[in-house]
């Protein structure tokens, strides 16, 4: 019986091959990139400056437990519930500023033991190491909402659009340089009257 001949494996034509394929999974491969929060954080005061001392009636605080249920002012809250309470939080105009003066454009209850200006106003949000990312999200998206509602009422009273409106604007690469300078300083104006004071506390073992 003759021997067989086993042909041979080219071999440098399946390291092509192999190249090849990367190549294409590499091309066609969507990596999933987590979704973020776009905020600018608030600079870090001088070496040697003691912080401010914040009245407790000035802070709102947001716990977040293991379970994903929300303590809000040590009360439990639905998740629904969370953004007209933060709305009624900064727009109480109690008190006044740092300069003595009170919140003329302020549309709240104006309760003696809630917050007295939205430039002294704080939220505290803590979450605990097992809180889902979802309730994580959930909650930063209304707290940030009450906040736009606050800007976009007052933003209606002062330029006739929201501020919202005007961000989008500002982000859109077609809108011409001048309309965005504009817009921005308008925007600032309004952050002026609604200043974006959302604290992180250090998340709970």
């Amino acid at each position: 019986m003759g021997r067989r001949n086993i042909p041979e494996v080219n071999a440098g034509s399946m390291a092509d091959i192999a190249f090849l394929l990367l190549i294409f999974f590499l091309v066609t491969t969507t990596f999933q990139e987590d979704a973020g929060i776009n905020r600018k954080l608030p600079p870090m005061p001088p070496p040697g400056v003691t912080p401010p001392i914040i009245k407790q009636k000035n802070l709102f605080t947001v716990l977040v437990n293991k379970n994903n249920d929300l303590l809000v002012e040590e009360e439990i809250m639905d998740i629904k519930d969370l953004r007209k309470a933060a709305i009624e939080f900064l727009d109480n105009g109690g008190g006044t500023n740092e300069k003595g003066e009170p919140c003329t454009y302020c549309k709240g209850k104006k309760d003696p033991e809630s917050s007295d200006h939205p430039n002294k106003a704080i939220i505290s949000v803590r979450n605990d190491r097992e809180t889902n990312y979802k309730t994580f999200m959930s909650v930063q998206n209304e707290l940030v909402g009450a906040y736009n509602v606050l800007r976009n009422r007052e933003a209606q009273r002062l330029y006739q659009r929201d501020f919202t409106e005007m961000e989008s604007v500002v982000a859109d690469p077609q809108v011409d340089e001048s309309v965005k300078e504009d817009l921005k300083e308008k925007m600032e104006v309004i952050k002026e009257l609604f200043p974006l004071k959302i604290s992180e506390a250090e998340t709970n073992n």
